[in-house]
């Protein structure tokens, strides 16, 4: 497009681009499903396949997904598809969006990505899901770290013990 091309050619394309918008989604997923796949494709597999299934299985299988999904959107966004604009269940999309809460969730994140290795996942992970809790609202002072801190010493126990997965344990190591 050149600026000597009539405005009526410029708009028009303006039009059309805003009315398949969607197919920047299908650029989005592409890009991410080449990346996934090769990734996949280049990862040195062989010390720790275990089995006729190794670790290529699951990124392959979904960066071959992505790559389907890209694709058959463009080709619906293509033949007059459109996406409907989001309802909401019981979401007034009239209101602002609530960034206390979108702050308070995003510093209980980093805080969790912070304190994980010197404090380990026990502690860390109570607190993750004691000030998830709270940014969302929940205002039981005494109930809540209680069930944060079961929550999180029972996801422990879940990755450590029984899918083999070590996640930091800090200062409480010895005791769990």
């Amino acid at each position: 497009m050149t600026l000597t091309e009539p405005r009526e050619t410029r708009g028009s394309r303006r039009a059309w681009l805003r009315d398949h918008s969607e197919l920047g989604v299908c650029v989005l997923l592409s890009a991410l499903g080449a990346l996934v796949l090769t990734d996949a494709l280049t990862m040195d597999a062989d010390l720790t396949q275990r089995g006729p299934v190794g670790p290529r299985t699951v990124p392959v299988v979904v960066g071959i997904g992505l790559l389907v999904v890209a694709v058959l959107l463009a080709v619906d966004v293509l033949r007059g598809g459109r996406g409907e604009a989001e309802g909401g269940e019981d979401i007034d999309l009239s209101e602002p969006a609530d960034w206390r809460t979108v702050l308070l969730l995003a510093g209980v994140f980093l805080a969790t990505a912070v304190l994980i290795e010197p404090l380990g996942f026990p502690i860390a992970g109570a607190l993750l899901f004691w000030g998830a809790a709270y940014a969302l609202g929940s205002r039981h002072l005494q109930r809540d770290p209680l069930i944060a801190a079961g929550l999180s010493l029972l996801t422990y126990a879940v990755f450590n013990n029984l899918l083999g997965v070590p996640l930091p344990g800090g200062p409480l190591m010895g005791a769990l």
